[in-house]
């Protein structure tokens, strides 16, 4: 054996990693999102005030599948890019925005901070987009396939920031919580 691996083999690596990443960041999209509720269907959610720009209910289950495999994928190729300069640090920023994508919905479904989910959006823009940079410096294909996520992640924060605009009393439609000012 030389120690150089053929066409096939270096193929079949790289669909070994696919083959863990992709379900394995689907699942923990979806889980984020069942246990926190989220959606259309959520009480709270439904008596919020909703932004002209916001989508049909329809578009986000296939948006976030969409987006879940292509970031699946860019981290596949990142990790089969073994050697290569910079890859521990864009695995680690990688892995940073995931745990802030996967908390932004029991922030804003679950907990009704939907200004504190704001922030942790462009929290999770900002790192982001210097994983896909970095992404792209080892493998420009996995830099690439995180750009569509980002121009989500751009529309999901005006989404995001339209709701807190057109909900200056979120708190009060918390199911059991009342106004400070209100007396018993």
């Amino acid at each position: 054996m030389t120690g150089i691996a053929s066409r096939s083999q270096l193929r079949m690596s790289f669909l070994r990693y696919a083959l863990i990443t992709v379900p394995a960041i689907l699942l923990l999209g979806t889980l984020s999102g069942r246990a926190s509720n989220s959606g259309y269907g959520n009480d709270w959610f439904d008596a919020l005030t909703r932004p002209a720009i916001m989508p049909p209910s329809w578009a986000f289950p296939v948006a976030w599948t969409i987006l879940y495999i292509l970031l699946g994928l860019a981290l596949a190729l990142i990790l089969h890019a073994r050697g290569a300069r910079g890859r521990g640090l864009a695995v680690t920023l990688f892995l940073v925005q995931l745990a802030l994508n996967l908390s932004w919905s029991p922030i804003f479904f679950a907990a009704h901070q939907i200004r504190i989910a704001f922030f942790v959006i462009v929290a999770m823009f900002v790192v982001a987009a210097v994983t896909a940079w970095l992404f792209g410096r080892i493998r420009s294909l996995a830099g690439l396939l995180m750009l569509p996520y980002l121009a989500w992640l751009l529309f999901a924060a005006t989404l995001n920031w339209q709701f807190v605009q057109a909900n200056p009393e979120v708190a009060a439609l918390v199911p059991g919580q009342q106004s400070a000012n209100i007396r018993v």
